[in-house]
């Protein structure tokens, strides 16, 4: 279900709006130093009638309990804004993608739109003092055969940029779609 009214999506959002709406599904996780992991995913992409995407995901626990978590048990949350500006010259469009982790980091993304694909590299990470340290990432989404897909690549920790999280999300609602 898309928060707040009916709104017409602005028109610079035309190279993302195959993103709109609800997306679920399950993905998978590790990182260097860690056990991988399988988690629940729900994305939400929706218009506000300004020139950004709002954007939620919201994961939880669906592995083998460990650490204290049960399945079902939330893991991460992340959200934002999506904006899109021209190309240069005949160039794609570019995106950029400001969120906000309640663990203590925010990241900047920015990078090309080319059809359904949306490939982006941190443009700036900031932490508070208590937050682990991560020093870029980088995320490609896109569909496949009608599903959202993506991958995340990252470098924390002094480690070297390497996958992190990966998944494949149904749409499960398309009401928000132009």
């Amino acid at each position: 279900m898309r928060p707040g009214p009916v709104v017409d999506l602005h028109p610079s959002l035309l190279p993302i709006a195959f993103l709109l709406g609800t997306w679920r599904g399950e993905g998978v996780g590790g990182y260097e130093g860690m056990d991988a992991f399988r988690y629940g995913q729900e994305v939400v992409f929706f218009g506000t009638g300004r020139p950004a995407l709002s954007y939620t995901s919201h994961t939880w626990w669906i592995s083998e309990p460990r650490d204290g978590r049960s399945e079902g048990s939330p893991l991460a949350t992340e959200t934002g804004f999506w904006r899109v500006q021209p190309g240069e010259g005949d160039g794609p469009p570019t995106v950029e993608v400001m969120l906000a982790h309640p663990f203590g980091i925010s990241e900047i993304y920015v990078g090309d739109v080319v059809g359904t694909r949306v490939e982006l590299r941190s443009n700036v990470v900031i932490r508070t003092a208590t937050a682990r340290r991560v020093d870029r990432s980088q995320r490609l989404y896109g569909l496949v055969e009608g599903d959202l897909a993506y991958a995340i690549d990252m470098a924390a920790e002094g480690k070297p940029l390497q996958s992190h999280l990966s998944a494949r999300l149904q749409r499960v609602s398309a009401a928000d779609r132009p």
